[in-house]
């Protein structure tokens, strides 16, 4: 019964406070579901991954639906739904500006409530200092609206996120379990660090409490540098989305001359561009050429595909012209781009010393192309948690009421075909944080990486 009652509260909550404008029209949704439909049937490189009948079905579903939302917020959702079916991190929706800045997923009010995905489970990172005690750190959420927190996420968060990765969609959907509009209502079972069972009801709105408990550290720079024990360096690279760093890092060449082993953190690194990542490796790897990413992309030929409807696949065996043709008409005919070695010449002197290079699920796109550069190394070992997994060259466009949209047109493997895009770049050696090095503040993958270090450089 109690249950019964706090979900009629949650819909007049909803209904009273969380309210978004309805300014597309009905042709508008369609359109822009079509609009997306038939950029994916086109440009989207993963496509032969997609069972067709479903997606094909599920668009003409959302043909009457999407007519029927009341508001664009609703309106989105579904977009991003059927998005979120192509189970891909370089393919999105995002909500228009109008939309995005109603939402909210950290203030409650009275309570700020940051979450992570920490051994499975939906853990209290951060708080408001006012709430400390009631909402200790460590404290991991049970259950959402009367149902299990796996449960409620399986149900309302992860169908509508994209992510080419189990484990990305994991830590996203706990992190956005409790996004929702302003009066949007939760009830929550948490379990506190010592095992107190409480139970809160926490609504969406505005805080006025800015500071946060505890205040964790966050990057404040492209590039993070110091030293540890035993002439260890640290580099931390934040990002490749600024040319800058390459400028930074060479800066820093004098002291890292004079190191013996050498830490490089891209945990926290989501891309940007590679060359400035390959910028950086050219100094600590010898030779003068390395090879990276194998990439590909289809290929349209209208006419081939018209002959291709004609063709019998057997007779594909023998024939390259109906081979060409048959594979235009069911979509699986690629353009392979060169991949030709690119230069790591520096007129610098190279630092060659034993190297942990420190990853996690956040490390993405250029930063995981960082990586393919670095791939067989011997004096290079990575370590930590599989990398995000996803990387591409993105198509973007609009859609109606200001949303944009992107679809993957580029394909990445490793130079000899290896896949890891679905699956993301494993290291060497896996050690990934745990609840009690959170509570400890224990940043397990740097000590394991610094203790590896200093066993091989003894």
């Amino acid at each position: 019964m109690r249950q019964i009652y706090f979900l009629i509260y949650l819909l007049f909550s909803i209904n009273a406070f969380g309210q978004t404008s309805n300014t597309l029209s009905s042709t508008e949704k369609v359109y822009g579901l079509s609009k997306f439909w038939q950029e994916v049937n086109y440009n989207f490189i993963y496509l032969s991954k997609v069972d067709r009948k479903k997606w094909d079905s599920t668009y003409v579903a959302l043909i009457e639906k999407v007519q029927q939302t009341k508001d664009d917020y609703e309106y989105y959702r579904l977009l991003k739904r059927f998005c979120a079916m192509l189970k891909d991190g370089h393919t999105n929706i995002d909500f228009p500006s109008q939309v995005q800045s109603k939402l909210m997923k950290t203030t409650f009010g009275e309570y700020r409530i940051f979450v992570e995905n920490i051994q499975h489970k939906a853990i209290v990172t951060q708080v408001n200092p006012s709430k400390e005690k009631v909402i200790p750190p460590g404290s991991e959420i049970l259950e959402v609206n009367g149902q299990s927190t796996r449960e409620y996420i399986k149900q309302f968060v992860a169908p509508y996120i994209s992510s080419s990765t189990g484990h990305v969609l994991e830590d996203m959907a706990t992190q956005d379990m409790l996004q929702g509009l302003e009066g949007e209502s939760y009830l929550l079972k948490i379990k506190r660090p010592n095992g107190e069972i409480v139970e809160l009801t926490v609504t969406h709105s505005r805080s006025s409490e800015i500071d946060l408990y505890p205040g964790l550290s966050k990057p404040t720079s492209l590039l993070e540098f110091k030293w540890m024990e035993n002439k260890i360096a640290y580099v931390a690279l934040n990002s490749f989305q600024d040319q800058a760093i390459d400028s930074m890092f060479e800066a820093h060449l004098p002291e890292l001359y004079k190191a013996e082993g050498l830490i490089i953190d891209l945990r926290r690194n989501g891309g940007g561009n590679g060359q400035y990542g390959l910028d950086i490796l050219k100094h600590l790897i010898p030779g003068k050429k390395v090879l990276g990413a194998k990439s590909q992309t289809r290929n349209h030929i209208a006419t081939y595909k018209a002959w291709g409807e004609m063709v019998n696949p057997q007779d594909t065996a023998s024939n390259a012209e109906y081979k060409k043709a048959y594979l235009n008409y069911i979509d699986k005919y690629y353009f392979d781009f060169p991949n030709s070695s690119k230069s790591t010449k520096t007129h610098h002197k190279k630092i060659i010393v034993p190297t942990i290079v420190v990853v996690g699920h956040h490390t993405a796109s250029a930063a995981e192309d960082f990586l393919i550069y670095a791939n067989g190394q011997r004096h290079f070992t990575t370590l930590g948690a599989p990398t995000f997994g996803s990387t591409g060259q993105p198509f973007y466009f609009m859609l109606p009421g200001g949303a944009q949209a992107r679809v993957c047109t580029k394909r990445d493997t490793y130079p000899n075909g290896k896949e890891f895009v679905g699956v993301g770049i494993i290291p060497d050696l896996i050690v990934e944080r745990t609840i009690s090095d959170f509570l400890n503040g224990i940043d397990p993958e740097l000590e394991k990486a610094a203790q590896v270090l200093r066993g091989k450089i003894k």
